[in-house]
């Protein structure tokens, strides 16, 4: 990596993409045996700018070609980049990454050697509640989250572990806020019920089973940012469409939005703010017939983005009773 001093800029790329009706990732191996973000370093003599430099990296590493991006955050914390900075040669150097997030239509593999597409929720469980509340959250998490709660040192140390926990989680009786994806799995770090946290204190026990697949270095912090941010940008950008083919049905528009947000739509409400919305528009083509009644195809009317300010997609959830 490039290193200033003691002080070295990466690059990392959350790139996303929607497989019928899973939510994909595109991984690369790394050092620690573990799956890893495209990253890479930030070269000032050959990188024009950090975005140029990623694409190059993502090229490289998986094998992909970069459409839709936008920079992310900037992740800069103290020690973030252990162990993975023992196998790239940085150890004892600050490391600061750039994360950006990147959309994409195209879920074909890329070629041998290069990245593989994942569903997100294999690292997320907890954040798929498209059928019914995860198991591992009663199961697994809000019990020891209950436990760490009460262990506090005094009542009001407890009481503000116990909110917490309730905002995070959406416990006793606190609704389900789907863009804390950030908040949550970083309090599943502090306790230590994420594989990344036993990993990173040196700890040999194993984290509870269900609590998903670990990441190399802080890269699945990275993920659950670029998740919070993509189900919030989803409601008031246009970037679904990013993934969406170029024709495509309301049904599959629908199932692409739940895969986001983790949970179901009401589908006449969902159908009724799309036609509001002005974002698409029938192709007068129809989706071969797979068993029921053909489907019309539509298209991201592009040109909508020029006719005002443009918001997002509604999302309103299904009552699940």
């Amino acid at each position: 990596m490039t290193q200033t001093g003691a002080l070295i800029v990466g690059l990392n790329a959350v790139i996303v993409a929607v497989d019928e009706d899973a939510p994909q990732l595109l991984v690369v191996p790394s050092g620690e045996g573990t799956p890893a973000l495209p990253f890479g370093p930030f070269d000032p003599k050959t990188h024009r700018t950090f975005e140029i430099g990623l694409r190059e990296w993502v090229s490289e590493q998986a094998h992909f070609q970069l459409g839709y991006v936008e920079q992310l955050y900037t992740f800069g914390d103290m020690g973030r980049e252990a162990p993975l900075a023992e196998l790239t040669g940085t150890d004892g150097a600050r490391v600061i990454s750039i994360g950006y997030l990147a959309l994409t239509p195209d879920t074909s593999n890329p070629p041998e050697g290069g990245g593989v597409w994942r569903d997100w929720y294999r690292l997320f469980p907890w954040e798929d509640w498209r059928s019914s509340e995860p198991a591992v959250i009663a199961g697994v998490i809000a019990p020891a989250l209950r436990r760490w709660a009460d262990e506090a040192g005094s009542p009001g140390k407890r009481e503000a572990r116990r909110d917490r926990i309730r905002i995070a989680f959406g416990l006793d009786g606190m609704t389900w806020n789907e863009e804390r994806v950030l908040d949550r799995y970083e309090l599943l770090y502090e306790v230590g019920l994420v594989p990344e946290a036993r990993r990173d204190r040196g700890e040999e026990d194993a984290a509870p089973a269900g609590m998903g697949e670990a990441m190399a270095s802080d890269h699945r912090r990275i993920l659950a940012t670029a998740i919070s941010r993509l189900r919030a940008k989803v409601k008031y950008r246009p970037v679904v469409f990013e993934i969406m083919p170029e024709r495509f049905t309301l049904s599959h528009l629908q199932r692409v939005m739940e895969a986001i947000v983790g949970y179901p739509l009401h589908k006449q409400n969902f159908r009724r703010a799309l036609d509001r919305s002005g974002f698409v528009e029938g192709t007068g083509r129809m989706e071969a017939a797979t068993g029921g009644r053909p489907a019309e195809l539509f298209r991201f009317r592009r040109e909508a983005l020029r006719e005002g300010p443009a918001s997002g997609l509604a999302t309103p959830r299904l009552n699940q009773g």
